[in-house]
């Protein structure tokens, strides 16, 4: 059996002490029962890992349960042998979000215009059929945290809005935020990404899509937080200027940060590439640089 100084390692942005790992392994051991989802959550609570918003930080403690294995550390319980419980859902197409009577008028015609979230089965359903059917990248689970707009006004619904995870790694935001690698790992949660944002093909209102993401940059922080227990700082999103230009981000004061290179995050024996994007980024703090570079950010400490 090696000898020698045990040493720590790095994961996710946290060090995981010696003596850390040597618990990890007891712990292993003790609850050789549990299941591996289980498991980690033991592990998170044990550690006191949080995510943002206070809960356990359970997919870190999986990836580094995983980690700990390959590197022959530990042994996990084998894996319990089960069919899938829930098969893909596939997005109906129905009349509910059949093309309407083209709405074009002023804005100020429209009357207030509003942000209202998604909430409940049903209209969560109806903005997925939306999305599906209407934006060009269509719809896509997204992953961690999320929270889904509709764009309404007294005509009716006029377009949706997603916000999920940020990008975990991309070399022309993180240089401008001036985060080291490690502080990115720690605090990339309180960066949300504005993953989807669509107009109705048949709404033609001039200043609509700067308008409401002039709604979002005022309101969303609140939202979050009721939502999910914190506030972010920074917002993202990405623009294909195959297709545009990123004109109504522009005029709702979000900033133009550079391209991404078009490569996907590197894993093992895995590679994709995409046309690079326009990166554009809205503060939802003054600090926010200062914020999302601290050491010890938890909540909303800040």
């Amino acid at each position: 059996m090696p000898t020698g100084k045990k040493t720590g390692i790095t994961h996710c942005g946290r060090d995981i002490t010696p003596q850390e790992i040597e618990e990890i392994k007891e712990t292993v051991e003790l609850c050789s029962g549990l299941s591996l989802q289980e498991l980690a959550q033991t592990i998170a609570e044990n550690l006191q890992w949080y995510r943002a918003s206070g809960t356990n930080k359970v997919d870190a403690s999986l990836k580094l349960l995983k980690k700990l294995e390959q590197q022959r550390i530990l042994q996990l319980p084998a894996r319990r042998s089960m069919l899938k419980r829930y098969a893909k859902k596939k997005i109906l197409i129905t009349e509910e979000t059949a093309p309407q009577t083209e709405i074009n008028c002023k804005l100020a015609d429209l009357g207030p215009v509003r942000l209202e979230i998604v909430t409940g089965k049903k209209p969560a359903t109806l903005w997925k059929e939306y999305m599906f059917r209407y934006h060009y990248l269509k719809y896509q689970k997204p992953f961690g945290y999320t929270l889904r707009y509709f764009i309404e006004s007294k005509q009716g619904p006029l377009g949706c809005i997603l916000f999920a995870g940020a990008a975990k790694s991309m070399g022309a935001r993180d240089s401008w935020i001036g985060w080291t690698p490690k502080q990115r790992l720690r605090n990339l949660a309180w960066v949300i990404n504005n993953s989807r944002f669509l107009i109705f093909p048949w709404v033609a209102v001039k200043n609509l899509a700067s308008h409401a993401l002039g709604q979002v940059s005022r309101q969303i922080s609140n939202h979050w937080q009721e939502r999910w227990g914190y506030r972010p700082v920074l917002m993202e999103t990405f623009v294909d200027p195959a297709r545009y230009q990123g004109t109504c981000y522009k005029a709702a004061n979000w900033q133009y940060v550079g391209m991404t290179t078009g490569q996907g995050l590197v894993r093992k024996n895995k590679t994709y590439t995409t046309r690079p994007k326009k990166i554009f980024i809205a503060p939802l703090v003054k600090n926010y640089r200062e914020v999302l570079c601290s050491e010890e950010l938890v909540g909303n400490t800040f």
